[in-house]
């Protein structure tokens, strides 16, 4: 089901069950120490009006890091790449990019 990861190989216990899960992005990933941190990440805007689903937050797991993801694809000086379901819970699915707020818990 998934492939191996730069946090984790190919241990599929490392991920949460919930598939809400993501890739840091290099302003985030600090040598490899993000490796299991818990995010909390809300949509705050994106190009295509009324993508955001407004008021949800969800909270992820970072288990790869976003330069060597096989996940969606991510803009340079990407933040974080979620998995589809994160992605799906805080943004239609319509949306390629979205702007993200975050916060380590």
């Amino acid at each position: 089901m998934y492939t191996a990861t730069a946090c984790f190989g190919g241990d599929a216990s490392q991920f949460p069950p919930s598939n809400m899960f993501g890739s840091a992005g290099e302003g985030i990933w600090d040598n490899g120490a993000a490796c299991g941190r818990q995010y909390e990440v809300r949509c705050i805007s994106t190009a295509e009006p009324k993508t955001c689903i407004p008021g949800q937050t969800i909270q992820i797991k970072i288990v790869d890091r976003a330069e060597t993801s096989v996940s969606r694809p991510s803009a340079g000086e990407t933040s974080m790449v979620l998995s589809t379901t994160a992605f799906r819970a805080i943004a239609n699915s319509s949306a390629s990019l979205i702007n993200i707020e975050f916060q380590q818990v």
